[in-house]
């Protein structure tokens, strides 16, 4: 587990992952030409805009997780469709 600090949104913050999650934080990040304080920000956003729905939120940590998961899921859909 690695912990980072960052200012996401104007407010420090600390965000721990397992070194697997950084490593392709950072390559959405580039690949996306985006810094990733700035990719994190962007999940941030998204993770509060459920707030006071029906949709279970969790942490910022647990929701780049399944950022990553939508991210890697959505990457292998389109490399499928290109060999079928």
């Amino acid at each position: 587990m690695i912990k980072r600090s960052m200012t996401i949104n104007g407010h420090r913050t600390s965000i721990s992952l397992e070194s697997d999650f950084w490593d392709a934080l950072r390559r959405i990040s580039i690949q996306k030409n985006c810094s990733l304080a700035r990719l994190v920000a962007d999940i941030d956003i998204q993770r509060s805009n459920k707030l006071g729905t029906d949709t279970a939120v969790g942490g910022l940590s647990s929701a780049i997780r399944l950022y990553i998961l939508a991210e890697l899921t959505a990457m292998a859909g389109q490399s499928n469709a290109e060999i079928c």
